[in-house]
């Protein structure tokens, strides 16, 4: 009796192969990924400070009598912003890996809007604005949220 057996599939050197451009693809793949992903988040943190900016501005002019800015909850209570940035002030409430803070001195009479990122991976840089509304951008201590405006002016 002739038993002939008609074996269709892929041999083991040929799995190997696709294994291995599988890896070299992910490899390339990865960074990349990343680095978009840090892009998105650096782009959120500029856009939440120029919302706090742009609230404050509205808030001195319509509850601060054209004199005082307000604090987050301040702003919250006024519905000048919304809840996911006000939440976003400690590491553990994050929005998009960053956290936010405004800081006011004992008159009111001016503000610093500051963003930094809860850790290097998500974000390279943190972000600053105050009263004429520039965004300040700075890699110095990226951990720690600016209290005072520093770095370059956003193009």
């Amino acid at each position: 009796m002739n038993c002939q057996t008609n074996e269709k599939g892929f041999s083991l050197i040929e799995l190997l192969i696709v294994v291995a451009i599988i890896g070299i693809i992910a490899a390339i793949a990865v960074p990349n990924l990343l680095a978009s992903r840090r892009a998105a988040n650096e782009a959120s943190a500029i856009s939440g400070v120029r919302t706090l900016s742009s609230a404050e501005a509205a808030y001195r002019q319509t509850v601060g009598a054209g004199i005082s800015f307000g604090s987050i909850s301040q702003l919250v209570a006024n519905n000048m912003i919304d809840a996911s940035i006000a939440s976003a002030t400690s590491p553990d409430s994050p929005k998009s890996g960053y956290v936010y803070s405004i800081t006011l001195p004992s008159d009111n009479a001016s503000f610093v809007v500051g963003s930094a990122p809860i850790n290097a991976q998500v974000g390279g840089r943190r972000f600053s604005s105050d009263m004429p509304g520039v965004i300040y951008q700075d890699t110095a201590d990226v951990t720690t949220v600016p209290t005072a405006v520093s770095g370059t002016p956003l193009n």
